[in-house]
């Protein structure tokens, strides 16, 4: 047979009839090369059977070496299984499939959470819509692009760079207006005049800095990425002020327990932070009682010492209070002061130009969206609003308008939260070392308004809840405290929406302090239970919400 050799029994002309594998032929490069050297020092220049043999098993055939009689019970146990493996594998004709009991990846019950594909699908979707576009427009006008919103991008283009240069210095003085508040007693302290002081800079400072895009008439282009910059600096600036405010209460506490007769001896303030964000009295119910009491007041002494230094522990107020500290605090991507933040050990610069580069082409894109899907729709429902008297026709009109942005309104929602929350705060953190880069959670997947607020935007959330939800609820309550702060943050984006359309309308505003009773309805016992119809209900009401509030506040 070709595939056997059949052996002769030592003088018998009968065959043992036992099938035996014929011996592999040594492949590897050192088979080979033990081979020459065998050869060479052999008198007929050949390796015997039996040597080619084991030096093939042992190197390239993969077989059990034998095991010896004397060997331990373990190691038979482990050769004898293995020969068992081996066996088993030859008898079967398929291999063997095992099933158990599985979900898929995109079950609800599945634990998969690994979808990078489809975010590196979604970018070469978007790099198919800009090439179609472009070869169209190539087609159509013989440019790639249309100039009408890129060349809004120079107009009066050193103005702006001006205008920031000076709005981000006037923001040092609340580090001035600490210092003297620091230093002075009486009615200049924080707790007096000082917090009156610094609330009327900042609402005269946010009003000249929003007049000051209609007062030198700029594009809308520039107003927005102006007046954007500015509410992320009033933030920051209120955060610098008003956290250092209480650290100087907290220094002139501590110091005047020097000499504790007549001295203040309630509990130490723990300010909101992200571990503790509605702040705490530390161990009020150890308080000392009297000037004598020794352990109390060591107890006091350390609570104020310990809040006045970082949570790191390498810095202490009031040491924090310097020019490269504060620089640092506004190159930070934080809205939120802290007196030492966590760093990285350097600068991947690998990953800093990769979101540099990925920022410019999500403006890219974003600019390709509105030139082409978005500014088009809206001139031509403005030309058809403007030729007709007919309500019935002005709704028609404004009901197809809305369609059409649906699908590049969602593209345009994306984009802006990729380049604002993973790219431009991901280059700041990396520039600045600044560690902690979760700038949001998985929004994508909320179930009601409460939760997209939370996880939409962290950093924001973080300073609503910080500065207005935790310092008003012991005053006015949970449910109180909860309306201000929507308030304050509806307030802000009408503020945004005002400014940029140059428009006073109360479209977002309206919109948005509605979340309160949608969200107290979502949170109902039937509602709530039903997570993946509400999860539709967000998105759908996310991107009818953003085509709807455009549409009103552009065309009406």
């Amino acid at each position: 047979m070709s595939s056997t050799n059949i052996e002769t029994a030592s003088g018998s002309n009968h065959h043992d009839h036992v099938l035996r594998p014929r011996p592999r032929k040594p492949q590897h490069s050192q088979v080979a090369e033990l081979s020459r050297e065998h050869s060479s020092g052999s008198a007929d220049g050949l390796l015997d059977t039996q040597q080619a043999q084991e030096l093939a098993s042992s190197v390239t055939s993969g077989r059990s070496t034998p095991i010896p009689d004397d060997a331990l019970a373990s190691t038979k146990a482990l050769s004898s299984a293995r020969k068992q493996v081996r066996a088993e594998q030859r008898r079967r004709l398929f291999p063997t499939i095992e099933y158990s009991e599985r979900v898929s990846h995109f079950d609800p019950k599945s634990d998969y959470r690994d979808f990078h594909g489809f975010f590196n699908l979604f970018w070469i979707g978007l790099a198919i819509m800009g090439i179609t576009t472009m070869l169209r427009n190539y087609k159509d006008t013989g440019y790639p692009l249309r100039v009408q919103i890129w060349g809004l991008f120079t107009v009066k283009l050193w103005h702006l760079a001006i205008a920031e240069f000076l709005m981000v210095g006037s923001t040092t003085v609340s580090l001035l207006l600490h210092k003297l508040f620091r230093k002075t007693r009486g009615v200049w302290t924080w707790s007096r005049g000082g917090v009156a002081i610094q609330s009327i800079y900042q609402f005269a400072w946010l009003s000249v800095w929003i007049a000051v895009p209609f007062l030198l008439n700029w594009t809308w282009t520039a107003q927005v990425f102006f007046l954007l910059h500015t509410m992320v600096l009033l933030m920051k600036m209120h955060s610098y002020a008003f956290y250092n405010g209480h650290l100087s209460e907290t220094e002139k506490r501590l110091q005047s327990l020097d000499s504790p007769v007549g001295a203040s001896k309630e509990p130490a303030y723990t300010y909101p932070t992200v571990e503790n964000p509605m702040g705490a009295l530390k161990h009020s119910d150890t308080a000392p009682d009297s000037d004598s009491d020794g352990e109390g007041l060591s107890q006091l002494r350390a609570d104020l010492a310990r809040e006045l230094t970082s949570p790191i522990g390498n810095v202490t107020y009031p040491r924090n209070l310097s020019w490269g500290n504060y620089l640092d605090f506004l190159l930070c991507p934080t809205l939120c002061y802290e007196l030492e933040y966590p760093r990285t050990k350097s600068i991947d610069w690998t990953n800093l130009v990769a979101k540099i580069v990925a920022t410019f082409g999500c403006i890219f894109l974003l600019t390709v969206i509105s030139e082409e899907f978005i500014l088009p729709v809206l001139q031509d429902s403005q030309t058809r609003l403007d030729n007709t008297t007919l309500v019935s026709e002005k709704l028609l009109i404004l009901s197809e308008s809305i369609s059409w942005l649906l699908f590049p309104f969602m593209l345009t929602l994306l984009l802006v939260f990729l380049v604002i929350f993973e790219y431009v705060l991901g280059a700041f953190a990396e520039i600045t070392r600044f560690a902690d880069r979760h700038f949001y959670s998985d929004w994508w997947n909320c179930a009601d308004w409460m939760e997209f607020s939370r996880e939409w935007n962290v950093p924001v959330y973080s300073f609503l809840r910080r500065h207005v939800y935790a310092t008003s609820r012991p005053t006015i309550g949970r449910s109180n405290a909860t309306f201000v702060t929507f308030l304050v943050s509806a307030l802000g984006h009408e503020i945004v929406m005002a400014c940029i359309t140059k428009k006073l309308r109360g479209y977002g505003f309206i919109c948005q302090m509605l979340q309160l009773p949608i969200v107290m309805l979502q949170h109902t016992r039937w509602v709530r239970t039903h997570k993946t119809a509400n999860n539709v209900l967000f998105w759908i009401s996310m991107i009818l919400g953003l085509s709807l509030i455009c549409s009103l506040y552009v065309l009406v």
